[in-house]
């Protein structure tokens, strides 16, 4: 019950102030907030939050109702450098920074998963990629033919 984000264009310094407003609260809960918070991370962080919440109940079967934000990381990644032009011919140094995000959502006690859909999901992902592997197709082979 997670999903990540790598390389997001923007400071892991200023992801973390949005990150630090949901961690631990319940899912309804941090879509509220992410809803009214006014920074340019919270839409991101709100639609990685509903990823992680579609694959809670598409692999897991569980109910949105009993999940919360049990882990919300913010990474630092990749620093992409860059040269601003200064006086007399210098240059100055540009930092553009990136953040890895990773939510991890926990089922509160008391709450279980469906037992039919937590057996059905492994089969049905069995299903999908036993059709998606097509059979190999057979090579033209030509006959030089004989004089």
């Amino acid at each position: 019950m997670k999903a990540n984000l790598n390389t997001y264009r923007q400071s892991p310094r200023k992801v973390r102030i949005i990150a630090d407003l949901i961690r631990g609260k319940n899912v309804a809960q941090a879509k509220n907030v992410l809803m009214f918070a006014d920074r340019r991370a919270a839409p991101v962080i709100s639609k990685l939050l509903d990823s992680a919440i579609a694959n809670a109940k598409t692999n897991f079967g569980v109910e949105t109702d009993g999940l919360f934000v049990k882990e919300i990381r913010v990474d630092k990644g990749i620093t992409m450098k860059r040269m601003m032009p200064r006086a007399r011919g210098s240059g100055f140094p540009i930092n553009k920074r990136t953040s890895h995000i990773a939510i991890v959502l926990g089922m509160k006690e008391g709450s279980e998963p469906k037992a039919e859909k937590v057996a059905k999901a492994p089969k049905a992902k069995a299903e999908k990629v036993a059709k998606a592997e097509k059979p190999k197709r057979a090579t033209k082979t030509t006959k030089k033919s004989e004089k």
